[in-house]
């Protein structure tokens, strides 16, 4: 077995004369046993003989398996190994590093921040987990943070200062995932808003309805990206915000795709470019402080002094109001600022999304193409997020039903007239 163990209270070599070990000059100082020679792992010293045997016994074969964990590793704080350790080595597009990033500074530092990694156990997360259902109203943004919390936890076992994660303890209970999903609106809700929105603004309505545009792919759309000769629209770019600072930025996955525009929608378009033409903007790309990549584009839909449109003003005083005015929301209460207009996510523009992917399915389009068409990855995404029920749905199976029986009942009627019964 590797590693031994050194005195070192006792000289190795023995007095030539006496043939005995003397005393080392730090006799009686510090820890007497150290622990040394096992490959990879740091000398450890311990107070008694015993101690010292059972770390080498233990350490050696952790070693030899590749388990070891050196408990001293694990006295990092959580807050330290995340600035030193964790977020140094974390990609992802801006959007995402400012949700990481807000996550970790705003529930996870302030209730774990202060405890050593080592410290960090099922009990302390099971008091953690009650505190955030307490505390964070959505259980899908409490799940992300425990998901982010579990994610630097795993690091830590990969960087070998934690044996296990305890975020994986059978008695840590994670919030349920709700069940219901955003369902879509129906498509007299949905034409409400459009009629009452700023003119301006309703090509945004229509976009989102009319072709499944996410609302930074509407604020990034440029007339360059509407084919009209072939009927498609060319997704290839967003508008995005971090910290009130806009840039341009590829859709959402990077991912271009083109998608459909249906006739009406292309009618649309020409009378919004007739009536507010389009307006040249520069942004910076990829990143909010990328100067020296900044692009020129001309965009379709911009503010009245001709900036790119930034999406929390405009959901604050612009689509607001208009939920407003179709009698969808509760008007601004008195008194309060635009910005403490509460309104639910399901009534977010996203909603339009929801509810052009459910119209085109109830149409009969096939969800390989509506996937495509919206930028899924999988069908599966496409069926399970965005397939919902449509109050004008069961036309098609209504009729198909009625046919099947007032088949039957015509067949009957014939076969039971006069004309039948005398023959």
């Amino acid at each position: 077995m590797a590693g031994y163990i050194e005195d070192r209270w006792i000289k190795k070599k023995k007095d030539p004369v006496t043939g005995k070990r003397e005393r080392a000059a730090r006799y009686g100082k510090g820890k007497r046993y150290k622990v040394s020679g096992i490959p990879g792992i740091r000398d450890r010293s311990f107070e008694t003989l015993e101690d010292a045997k059972t770390w080498l016994r233990r350490s050696a074969t952790d070693e030899e398996r590749g388990e070891f964990v050196d408990p001293r590793d694990g006295s990092i704080t959580l807050a330290d190994y995340i600035a030193k350790h964790w977020a140094p080595g974390r990609g992802g597009v801006p959007k995402t590093q400012q949700g990481r990033e807000r996550r970790v500074r705003l529930h996870i530092i302030p209730h774990l921040g202060h405890l050593p990694l080592r410290s960090i156990t099922a009990a302390e997360l099971r008091a953690y987990t009650a505190t955030l259902e307490a505390t964070v109203a959505s259980v899908d943004y409490q799940r992300g943070i425990l998901s982010q919390l579990s994610s630097i936890l795993e690091a830590a076992v990969d960087d070998k200062r934690l044996a296990r994660n305890p975020m994986c303890a059978k008695s840590v209970k994670w919030p349920k995932a709700p069940r219901e999903r955003r369902e879509a609106w129906s498509l007299e809700r949905a034409l409400r808003v459009r009629d009452v929105i700023s003119p301006r603004d309703r090509i945004a309505v229509v976009l989102g309805l009319g072709c499944g545009l996410r609302q930074g792919e509407v604020f990034g759309l440029s007339p360059e990206d509407i084919d009209y000769a072939r009927g498609v629209i060319h997704v290839r770019r967003q508008v995005q915000a971090i910290h009130g600072k806009l840039f341009f930025a590829l859709p959402k996955g990077a991912k271009t795709r083109t998608v459909d525009m249906p006739s009406s929608v292309a009618e649309e378009l020409k009378r919004h470019v007739a009536a507010f033409p389009p307006v040249e903007v520069e942004l910076p790309w990829g990143k909010p402080e990328a100067d020296g990549q900044r692009r020129k584009v001309s965009l379709l839909l911009t503010t009245r002094f001709g900036n790119a449109v930034a999406v929390n003003t405009w959901n604050t005083y612009t689509w607001k109001p208009a939920l407003a005015k179709a009698g969808i929301i509760p008007p601004c209460p008195k008194g309060a600022k635009p910005w403490q207009w509460a309104a639910a996510p399901k009534d977010g523009f996203h909603v339009l999304r929801h509810t052009y992917a459910s119209l085109l399915l109830e149409a009969g389009e096939s969800v390989v193409t509506l996937a495509r068409w919206l930028g899924h990855s999988s069908p599966a995404i496409t069926l399970g997020y965005y397939a919902h029920f449509m109050s004008e749905a069961g036309s098609r199976g209504r009729t198909a039903i009625d046919g099947l029986f007032g088949g039957e009942r015509d067949g009957r009627a014939s076969r039971n007239s006069p004309d039948s019964l005398q023959g």
